[in-house]
């Protein structure tokens, strides 16, 4: 940035900053913002640079004071400016219902009752749970209540200086177009604290908790249940679980629980609910450093399956025991064709394929879902990385097809369609009964895995993320896309790129033909995908949660022999590390 761009964005910065020493801000408040200025010019520039960002899944950043931080006041203007909207979009009704609630994060309660109290100052009816609840359940909640919106305070597995909010919608999803597009509208309409309605109106609060959790529980049992012989006779399988301090502990157990499990270890540290963290780095189960200290208590005591979810419940992580017996943490890919191709074989087995069932994958996510459903004459569809993508496919179809699950490479899955999210909470019940009936089948849940690839090929996925934080690390990734579609690889670790698909301009070009064709998607995504001649796709994102850019590589070989497994997995990671080094990551 030149000197003199920086000295106009650093006067900006200075009146936004000052703007906050008056008006309708309170005294703790401008103190922070006022020992920023005399003594943290860095961080008054992070906290004021720009307005934190309503993107299309709702409210996402780091807490404190200013306008690019979570805090009351943009907390209150984000709400205020979705309440407007929903009084544009439910006119007719008599009185919009909302469902709120919220994480362990710390500060997660307080959000969630500014939130509820705004909402009922516009005339809204507000259902808000009595403690912290798993997303998943929020998103089940929004339809048993008949709800025309919903808010679930978290900032899921981010680090815990992190917190946000989700916005959901009428159909128990998180918003997408054209609502998303027009949220955004009404939100940046509301730019002083001065609009918004924090207190006052004639709605009304209503504390819920117990009555939904019960129906959201027999709805989870409804939707597994496929092998009940087989989890009769090893319920006591020991089963180490983690919420890794998060809201998990409220409904994981109980579902194992009515399940018919009845040996489930604990980690005690972790099933207290601390949204500082202390046991671990990140609360993220795509981290292997996180599931460290259920993994010892694992082999402690001899458990078969290690669970662990996110702080709000929505992200799953299984570690089984290997050949060796040692513990091997799935990724999200391996956990999610397991989950498919175990219900698809058990419906199939149970007479319930009648034709009209489909599961769903995001673009991003294994081909290896592709071939099992194909397998099995199921239908399946792809779609953009997030779950709403995934409720929207569900909502396009529902009432003329089935789902039988979906989920996406990040660890998230989902069964059937009693929730428009992704559910850590059904996936922790599914995984305790997979491990059940493939022990009745005389396996384990590793060679169960090896059997898919077998029968399947080994498919072989690897994420790398580069982090870069701040103003100048999102310019930084917005300057990396720019570079990849200007100049795209031309071949990868040997093999030519033939096709090129850009989701934000749907386009698919076949690079060899020089043949450019449109792709069939109703919006669209900043996602570059480039696929070469022997299979080979690399994915290139920018996260929408976290200040990162994402690379995806999935790279695929025969597995005659299971024995083979370890022999064809070095040759497939130095596969994807050579094309990690081309493209200098």
């Amino acid at each position: 940035m030149s000197e003199a761009n920086q000295e106009t964005q650093n006067r900006q910065v200075l009146e936004k900053a000052s703007s906050w020493l008056g008006g309708s801000y309170d005294e703790e408040t401008k103190k922070q913002v006022r020992d920023l200025m005399q003594s943290n010019p860095k961080e008054l520039e992070e906290s004021f640079y720009r307005n934190l960002e309503f993107g299309t899944g709702g409210l996402r950043g780091i807490m404190g004071v200013g306008t690019n931080r979570m805090n009351k006041y943009t907390v209150g203007m984000a709400t205020q400016g979705l309440a407007n909207y929903l009084k544009q979009s439910f006119a007719g009704l008599p009185q919009v219902k909302v469902a709120i609630a919220h994480d362990c994060r710390n500060n997660s309660d307080a959000f969630a009752k500014i939130v509820a109290d705004i909402f009922a100052a516009n005339g809204f009816h507000v259902y808000l749970f009595d403690a912290l609840r798993p997303t998943p359940e929020l998103s089940f909640a929004i339809r048993l209540l008949g709800c025309q919106s919903g808010v679930m305070v978290t900032a899921s597995h981010n680090p815990k200086e992190y917190n946000g909010y989700k916005a959901y919608w009428c159909d128990g999803a998180q918003v997408t177009a054209p609502h998303d597009t027009n949220i955004i509208d009404e939100v940046n309409k509301i730019t002083d604290p001065s609009q918004v309605k924090f207190t006052g109106g004639s709605g009304s609060i209503e504390i819920i908790g117990k009555d939904v959790d019960s129906a959201y529980l027999s709805g989870i049992e409804g939707l597994l249940k496929l092998s009940p012989e087989a989890v009769e006779r090893h319920k006591d399988l020991k089963i180490v679980y983690t919420p890794l301090h998060g809201c998990g502990v409220k409904m994981v157990p109980e579902m194992l629980a009515r399940m018919g499990f009845t040996n489930i270890i604990h980690v005690p540290e972790q099933d207290v609910n601390d949204g500082s963290f202390p046991t671990v780095y990140s609360p993220n189960p795509e981290e292997p450093a996180a599931l460290k200290m259920a993994i010892d208590k694992a082999a402690a005591t001899g458990a078969a399956l290690v669970l662990a979810t996110d702080p709000d419940a929505d992200r799953i992580a299984l570690a089984v025991r290997d050949k060796k017996g040692d513990f091997f943490i799935l990724n999200g890919n391996q956990t999610n064709s397991i989950f498919i191709y175990y219900l698809l074989r058990r419906w199939k087995e149970l007479g319930k394929l009648q034709g009209k069932e489909y599961v769903i994958k995001t673009i991003v996510t294994t081909n290896l879902i592709a071939d099992i459903a194909e397998a099995f004459g199921v239908e399946w569809y792809t779609c953009y990385t997030g779950f709403k993508y995934i409720a929207e496919i569900v909502r396009r179809y529902e009432g003329k097809k089935t789902c039988i699950g979906g989920g996406e490479e990040s660890f998230g899955f989902n069964v059937g369609e009693l929730v428009r999210d992704k559910d850590a909470v059904v996936s922790c019940g599914l995984a305790a009964e997979v491990t059940a009936w493939a022990k009745e089948q005389g396996m384990s849940v590793f060679d169960l895995l090896l059997d898919v690839y077998k029968q399947f090929g080994y498919y072989k996925e690897r994420q790398i993320s580069v982090t870069k934080k701040g103003k100048d690390g999102l310019e930084a990734i917005q300057q990396m896309m720019r570079d990849f579609r200007a100049n795209p690889p031309k071949r990868l670790a040997g093999s030519d790129v033939k096709e090129i698909y850009d989701y934000q301009t749907l386009e698919l070009k076949n690079v060899k033909e020089g043949v450019t064709k449109a792709i069939d998607q109703t919006s669209t995504s900043n996602v570059l995908q480039y696929v070469t001649d022997d299979g080979t796709i690399v994915s290139v994102r920018p996260s929408g949660t976290e200040p990162k850019i994402k690379f995806y590589f999935g790279v695929r070989e025969s597995l005659h022999d299971v024995a083979d497994f370890d022999s064809v997995t070095q040759a497939l990671d130095k596969k994807i590390d050579a094309i990690a080094a081309e493209l200098k990551l």
